[in-house]
């Protein structure tokens, strides 16, 4: 992976975290904080696009099809998260899902776009998915033992097929119609603001009371969000997804490393030896 790569998918990794850290807690506040999300990116970014190459190309057709397939798959994959944090436990979904997800990316990447990693990157990868799992099985209860299957499985895998379907997806449409990464993330927005306002319908006390009270996460969430998968999009023009979709995780061990220090969170031995592992993938990712 080239350097300026490498530096993109970290600034995405530290950027995703940040925003994470900032909203913990309200983004728990469901649909009407995805709603003011997408209004908030979308009013924020949209002034930027003229300053970034506009669309990208002047095949609109194109741009819509590439935004508009993308728009349904992240809002499919928010609504399968959701579904799984009410319906398994938070850990159990979570792990699963950042860790299938860059899994059958970089498959994915390989069979059908063609991507031949080294086999130095490859075990790079490895290390950073099973240490990204490992992270999110810190705090793994005890599943419910009267069920057959873990729902928190089931819709962790789903949330993984879904990470992976939309990465697949908007790395190829950027890279075959040469799209504006900003202009991308724009569009994207702008589409799921009419599918969220489909689920706060009815619920409009409550998505104004929470821009009242938590406008200044939702500020730094429309700002930080979309620059985070802005930076990614960009560094998946130059570096192949096999590579970018992984090293993104890195943010998990940041929000981790914060659990630990700042919020004293349980097994931080068993956190931290997990980030170790993180790291070498890293390292080995670098070479």
């Amino acid at each position: 992976m080239s350097a300026l790569a490498f530096a993109l998918v970290l600034a995405a990794a530290v950027t995703h975290a940040a925003w994470n850290i900032i909203a913990h807690g309200v983004s728990r506040a469901g649909t009407p904080f995805l709603w003011w999300g997408a209004v908030g990116g979308t009013a924020v970014w949209i002034g930027v696009v003229p300053f970034t190459g506009g669309l990208g190309t002047d095949d609109v057709l194109a741009f819509l099809l590439g935004v508009g397939v993308s728009g349904v798959l992240h809002v499919a994959y928010m609504a399968v998260l959701q579904r799984g944090y009410r319906e398994g436990n938070l850990s159990t979904v979570y792990a699963t899902a950042r860790g299938t997800g860059p899994f059958l990316s970089v498959i994915v990447a390989v069979l059908v776009l063609g991507e031949r990693p080294s086999a130095l990157a490859l075990t790079g990868v490895a290390a950073i998915i099973l240490g990204v799992v490992a992270i999110g099985l810190v705090d793994r209860g005890r599943a419910d033992r009267s069920r057959r299957l873990d729902p928190g499985l089931v819709f962790g895998l789903l949330t993984g097929v879904a990470i992976a379907v939309y990465t697949i997806w908007d790395a190829n449409a950027v890279r075959t119609w040469n799209l504006s990464p900003v202009a991308f993330m724009v569009g994207t927005m702008l589409l799921e603001i009419p599918f969220y306002s489909l689920g706060v319908r009815g619920r409009w006390a409550a998505v104004r009371a929470l821009g009242r009270t938590q406008w200044k996460r939702i500020v730094a969430f429309s700002i930080l969000s979309p620059l985070s998968y802005i930076l990614v999009l960009t560094a998946i023009q130059i570096a192949p997804v096999a590579l970018v979709a992984p090293l993104r995780e890195v943010s998990v061990v940041v929000v981790s490393l914060f659990g630990v220090f700042a919020l004293k969170e349980s097994r931080p031995g068993w956190r931290l030896a997990a980030s170790a592992v993180v790291a070498g993938g890293i390292v080995l990712l670098a070479l």
